[in-house]
């Protein structure tokens, strides 16, 4: 992976954990505000929301390094979450090698 590749690939990352926890938390708020349901039940359902966007943040973005940066950046751009002006900046090869359509993801 080219140097210019890892440092852009630092910020897309950094600003699709923003989007993904904006996301998430736009989620919770629709749970939590939802007053034609009772209580416990938006208890139950905020919990389970936040355990499975837990894990899916963490099969996204945990264990930063450069061998793992090509999957992550795949599983960003599959997700919708990664910046389109700063894909553009990457390096062709890393920006076909880290399209999701070519792993059938979109």
């Amino acid at each position: 992976m080219k140097e210019s590749d890892w440092k852009k690939f630092k910020v897309i990352k950094e600003r699709a954990i923003e989007r993904f926890c904006t996301q998430a938390l736009d989620e919770f708020g629709e749970v939590i505000s939802n007053t034609d349901e009772h209580v416990h039940n938006r208890y139950l359902q905020l919990y389970k929301l936040v355990q499975n966007r837990d894990k899916e943040m963490s099969l996204i973005f945990d264990d930063h390094s450069r061998s793992n940066a090509p999957m992550q950046l795949t599983a960003i751009r599959a997700k919708g979450l990664a910046d389109e002006s700063l894909l553009g900046e990457l390096s062709d090869e890393f920006r076909e090698q880290t399209d999701p359509k070519r792993f059938g993801w979109e």
